[in-house]
Order: C-alpha cells, then sequence, then structure tokens
C-alpha cells in the first residue's frame, strides 16, 4: 500500500483492491469478487447447465426419439449431453465472451488473467474441466474451501489456469465538494491567492478526501506539510489550522478558476458573430 510523502507519493486510501503494475509501469486497481458473489454466479450457472442435460435428457426419453435411439444409443447420448453441459458448454461461452457467463454477468464478474487480461480457449478450458470435480461433483465443496483459503477467492482451476473473478460492477464514488471553512470565511474575502503548481494541488485534493481515514499523526504531518507548501502562493496568512488553511486555499483556487473560464466563455460567446461571420457583401459559398 502506497504511503503519502512530501514528495508527491500517493495517500492510502484503506481498500481492498489489488494493484497490478502493467509492462508500461501504470498502475491498476483491480477488486477480486467476493466470496458470497462468485458462489451466487456458480449456482446460477449451475442451475442452467444442469437445466440444459435435464432438458436433453426429457427429449431423449421421450415417444418421439425412442423409435430412432435404442438403449445403448440413448445412453451415449446422455453421457455426451452431460460431457457438453459440464465442460464443452462452459467452456465455449468463456471463450467467445471473455471471461463472462450468465451467471457472472448477473453478479457483475468476469474472468481474468493474473495480469489482467482476457481469457483464451486454454484457460477456459482448464477451468472447465477441474470444475467438473471440484463444482459439480462436490456441489462446490472442493472449490468453497479452496476460496475461503486464498486471498483472492480463487478455485482450483483458476490455480492451475492462472486465472482470477475480476468484479467490474463497482459502485462509483462521488468525490467530495469542499468549501472555504466557516472560521476563514472573513479572511478568504479579502485573501490573495496564486495559482498553485499542479502537482500540490492534486496533492492538497487527495489528501482533503483521504484525510478522514489517516491516523491522527498522519493527518497532522500531512497537512502541515502540504500547507508550509502552499503558504508561499497565499498572502495574508490565517491564523488558522493548516487543515483548514488547505481546504480554504483549495475552495478559493476552485471557485476563482471557475469564475474566470466562465467569464473566458462569456466573451468568447459575445465574440462569436464577428469570428465566425463573413465580411459585408462576401457570399457565402
Amino acid at each position: 500500500m502506497a504511503t503519502a510523502t512530501q514528495g508527491g507519493a500517493g495517500i492510502p486510501d484503506g481498500s481492498d483492491e489489488l494493484e497490478l503494475m502493467t509492462g508500461e509501469a501504470v498502475s491498476l486497481d483491480l477488486r477480486p469478487t467476493s466470496f458470497v458473489l462468485r458462489a451466487a454466479g456458480a449456482i446460477i450457472d449451475f442451475v442452467v447447465y444442469f437445466g440444459i442435460w435435464l432438458l436433453i435428457l426429457l427429449a431423449v426419453s421421450s415417444p418421439f426419439f425412442r423409435g430412432f435411439l435404442d438403449e445403448a444409443s440413448a445412453a451415449a447420448v446422455t453421457v455426451s449431453a452431460l460431457v457438453f453441459c459440464l465442460v464443452v458448454a462452459p467452456t465455449a461461452v468463456e471463450t467467445l465472451t471473455q471471461g463472462k457467463s450468465l451467471g457472472k454477468l448477473a453478479v457483475g464478474a468476469r474472468i481474468v488473467r493474473d495480469d489482467g487480461g482476457s481469457i483464451g480457449l486454454r484457460h477456459a478450458f482448464i477451468r472447465s474441466l477441474t470444475g467438473v470435480l471440484e463444482v459439480f461433483s462436490t456441489f462446490g465443496g472442493i472449490a468453497s474451501i479452496t476460496a475461503l483459503l486464498n486471498g483472492r477467492t480463487k478455485r482450483i482451476g483458476d490455480l492451475l489456469a492462472g486465472t482470477y473473478s475480476q468484479n467490474e460492477r463497482v459502485s462509483q464514488v462521488t468525490p467530495p465538494v469542499f468549501g472555504v471553512p466557516v472560521e476563514l470565511l472573513g479572511w478568504a474575502a479579502t485573501a490573495d491567492v496564486a495559482r498553485l503548481p499542479d502537482g500540490l494541488s492534486r496533492r492538497i485534493a487527495q489528501f482533503l478526501r483521504q484525510a478522514p481515514r489517516l491516523t491522527p499523526d498522519a493527518r497532522d504531518r500531512l497537512s502541515r506539510s502540504l500547507a508550509t507548501e502552499a503558504s508561499v502562493f497565499v498572502s495574508p496568512l490565517p491564523q488558522a489550522n493548516a487543515e483548514l488553511f488547505l481546504a480554504a486555499v483549495s475552495a478559493l483556487r476552485r471557485d476563482r478558476e471557475f469564475t474566470g473560464l466562465t467569464l473566458e466563455a462569456q466573451r468568447l460567446e459575445h465574440l462569436r458573430p464577428a469570428l465566425e461571420g463573413l465580411p459585408h457583401g462576401f457570399p457565402e459559398r
């Protein structure tokens, strides 16, 4: 987990996401599917595939097919249908949909490789083949035990294939909007806050979002460090807590930059006829 420093490193967010570093040095935050969701998706898939097999059995045992199939042929069709529903169909579905199935769509999950990429035929086949033993034969008993003992709820098929279930249905987090603290409203009316460097602005915004999750000591230390960096762009300096000072500076810069962009848009709109219009009498072609 990243630790915040004055140099601009990330601030810990307290989440359980898996941080994956790609070959281009891009950090990805991936969230494995929980055990409960995996179990719910597996139950849905089990019901679907088992239901298809029962329909095939009913069709084979119907009077229409009895005239064409003898007892040995009916048994062969039954076994073939079982192999199709337990191995062939799951493999084809996960390969064509790149790791999804009806159950996984219902719970918002997707099977991916350990490096975050899409699975292929080999991964899907290994998962389906081992699923016959750990999911269908034991009604999920072996898969449940393995998943509970694994940090990313992997079953044996995932361990052999090098895959895991990724949760793609994550609720959107609405970033909080901070205003000028009441204690600094009087100071904000006359304060001169210059434009902050982009890096410092991002670190201040990140700190304000994550401050409630930090320990008191880390929160105080980071707020003082950022306030010291921001103080050279502010005049006069208020007599206030460092965190309140950062919140006020951030709110003032946001409001003033928004006002500046709004006035610029209004001026451009006022000049639009002159900028886009043609000279008097010039034909429009």
